[in-house]
């Protein structure tokens, strides 16, 4: 059987997907290690982190940051480290 086996340069480059529009299925936030957590009091609605969440797992309601899908939040950081007034904290899971 392993005479079947392509080797990786018989292996075409990229991916196959199989069903397009199936990223939601998969609920990749417990990858994670550290959560995203907002200070609503300091949060400004800028929605830097929703331009920047790899993810999409932002959430807004009429304009303004409504919260995390932690669904499929990786924990990244992205969104805290582009917060121009620091509202989200990154807390260990």
């Amino acid at each position: 059987m392993a005479e079947d086996k392509k080797s990786w340069k018989e292996i075409p480059i990229g991916g196959l997907i199989d069903k397009a529009g199936n990223a939601a299925e998969y609920k990749t936030g417990g990858w994670r290690t550290f959560k995203p957590v907002k200070n609503d009091k300091k949060c400004i609605n800028c929605l830097f982190c929703w331009m920047y969440c790899p993810d999409s797992s932002i959430k807004v309601e009429d304009g303004k940051m409504a919260g995390f899908d932690y669904e499929h939040c990786k924990g990244c950081g992205i969104c805290a480290s582009v917060c121009p007034v620091k509202c989200i904290d990154m807390k260990k899971e």
